[in-house]
């Protein structure tokens, strides 16, 4: 089979897309990629559409081997490099062409909380739902509904991708966005007084250990709710902002509930979504509030800054691939 194989783990690497939208009214939650910005990145580098399944790293990453003739793979989401057998490194945000048998790994990340590893032609998984997103919790998508083990192969829809020259993304500055994050404010805004609000805003919040694809607790003082913290329970968005009954606010994530009981503060606006992806434990994090209005221009904004980038990478130059020099006898004649 034509497939990568998994040699070590890493932490947590799961098959991800864009996951499933239109499908929390059956129960079912969105999962999907972390930072939808490197899956959009990693898949423009390897030649593929946008919204192609790829493999989502958090905190630290796996040693894979290629078990096809050839494979192309970016590496999109952090600055930490592509460690490959006998070969050296490859910089993130770089396109690389392997052979079968070579080894690639992505050691912990220094920089993010996730990042994304795409492959050309993607994987050849069945998709549910329209999505090859894995929700661990749900045991659905990606490989078995469940994070890659050692000794897992993931067959590839592409066994020998063309030769061609390889690219790289010009600038990786849109890892170095700072700033409040912004949101709108949530549905259950009047659950909370106006000095609730404005200490949610005026706040360094601290990411704490507390975090994975569900959402990320946040340490930090108590925000003060009108007449308790139950709710009937109605729907959830990524990026929702829940205040429970501890008054310190959890950011829901890809893989979160659909519904929820806990008012809801605060929305992460879509445009600052895969900024919340790369937030690592004992990161701090403020928040800005924004119109909806200000919050549908950015997004317009983010789309066409990314159209723009995918179809302005640049030629990425020779990279020195030390085993096929061994292998060729460059120099005759020499005992």
């Amino acid at each position: 089979m034509n497939a990568l194989r998994i040699i070590e783990p890493g932490f947590g690497v799961t098959v991800q897309d864009l996951g499933r939208p239109r499908t929390q009214h059956l129960g079912i939650p969105v999962s999907g990629v972390l930072d939808p910005v490197a899956l959009h990145l990693a898949n423009a580098l390897v030649g593929n559409a946008a919204d192609r399944a790829a493999l989502e790293i958090r905190l630290a990453g796996p040693t894979l081997e290629v078990g096809s003739p050839t494979v192309r793979l970016a590496l999109a989401g952090t600055r930490t490099p592509l460690e490959v057998s006998g070969a050296g490194t490859v910089p993130a945000h770089r396109s690389v062409r392997l052979r079968r048998g070579q080894r690639v790994r992505i050691g912990p990340l220094a920089d993010s909380g996730s990042a994304v590893l795409a492959v050309e032609g993607g994987f050849d998984l069945p998709a549910v739902a329209g999505s090859l997103s894995t929700c661990v919790r749900a045991r659905i998508g990606g490989l078995a509904g469940r994070a890659l083990v050692a000794g897992d192969a993931l067959a590839l829809r592409v066994a020998d991708p063309a030769p061609r020259g390889e690219c790289r993304l010009p600038v990786d500055t849109y890892l170095d966005e700072t700033g409040p994050v912004r949101v709108v404010p949530g549905p259950q805004r009047d659950a909370f007084t106006g000095a609730a609000f404005d200490l949610f805003l005026a706040t360094a919040w601290q990411v704490t250990h507390d975090a994975d694809r569900m959402g990320i607790r946040l340490e930090g003082p108590v925000l003060e709710h009108r007449c308790g913290h139950d709710i009937v329970s109605d729907g959830i968005v990524t990026g929702s902002v829940q205040v429970p009954g501890t008054g310190r606010p959890i950011i829901l994530l890809a893989d979160h509930q659909t519904t929820g009981g806990y008012p809801k503060i605060a929305t992460v606006i879509s445009a600052d979504i895969a900024r919340l992806g790369r937030l690592r434990p004992g990161d701090s994090v403020r928040f800005e509030a924004v119109s909806i209005e200000d919050a549908q221009a950015a997004r317009a904004t983010q789309r066409d800054w990314l159209e723009e980038t995918a179809a302005s990478l640049e030629p990425a130059g020779a990279w020195l691939d030390r085993d096929a020099l061994y292998r060729e006898n460059l120099i005759s004649g020499v005992v």
